[in-house]
């Protein structure tokens, strides 16, 4: 009897890897979700944008660089200098000079402009047009709607945004490698990792005391402050890299995005 042609075997399902959390940055140097490349892989705009920053992951607000220094930014609210009096000019000027004086570290000054986005007020005035049963309260909403949508898009409207960056170097460089590196290639792997928490614990415990400096002294000069988180400080790059985006999407928060910051 002829053979009987074998039946093919169906082909075995492949399992699937658990999903991995987009890196910090990626999110930076790509799109917002949903509108990412379809093919899966990264950009070559975000690839080779990766290659420049610095950035090796933030955690609690701190921003921690490849050369194993650290970072934690002030956001600073400003002040109308024109409008004051003479000798309040004097005192702010005073004070800003004492300010710097006090300070044993060095501070780096960033003003950032962005594009003004109304678009949760435009979504609030919306929900009260609906919810509105006067006939005429309701045109009069969505004309008023209209003209500061149009307004805004017109006059290009731009909001400055003042924040004050605080150091920490951490061990110094000794022929191209630190203090702390040089030690782990001679301990054990626990110790290796016990010695990166206490350089970690370390470093946060000294920020928290520039930044406790810094807040205080613009305090004393009236200028509100405070240290951003992490959120904050994501949304922070995220628009300094992704200007055009930023003004006029919101990025979603970290839980959402599924990020790894650390």
């Amino acid at each position: 009897m002829p053979d009987q042609p074998t039946q093919p075997k169906p082909a075995e399902k492949s399992k699937k890897p658990p999903a991995k959390k987009k890196s910090f940055f990626s999110s930076l140097t790509q799109l917002l979700p949903g509108q990412s490349s379809s093919s899966g892989s990264a950009s070559k705009a975000g690839v080779s944008t990766q290659k420049y920053l610095k950035i090796k992951g933030i955690k609690d607000g701190v921003v921690e660089l490849n050369d194993g220094s650290y970072r934690s930014i002030v956001m600073a609210s400003s002040v109308n200098f024109a409008l004051m009096s003479e000798d309040e000019q004097k005192s702010m000027v005073f004070g800003y000079q004492d300010f710097l004086n006090s300070l044993e570290f060095p501070i780096q000054i960033i003003v950032q402009s962005r594009i003004l986005n109304i678009k949760a007020y435009l979504t609030k005035l919306g929900e009260s047009e609906k919810m509105q049963e006067n006939e005429l309260l309701r045109m009069q909403i969505a004309e008023y709607r209209e003209y500061i949508k149009q307004l805004v898009e017109m006059s290009n409207i731009t909001t400055n945004h003042y924040y004050v960056v605080v150091p920490y170097m951490g061990a110094p460089k000794i022929g191209g490698m630190s203090v702390v590196e040089r030690a782990k290639q001679m301990v054990a792997p626990a110790k290796e990792v016990k010695m990166e928490i206490t350089n970690y614990d370390k470093a946060i415990q000294e920020l928290n005391q520039r930044v406790t400096q810094v807040v205080g002294g613009l305090r004393g000069m009236g200028i509100r402050a405070a240290k951003l988180d992490t959120q904050e400080t994501v949304e922070l790059f995220y628009a300094n890299y992704n200007p055009d985006l930023a003004g006029t999407e919101v990025l979603a928060e970290l839980e959402r995005l599924n990020i790894d910051t650390g």
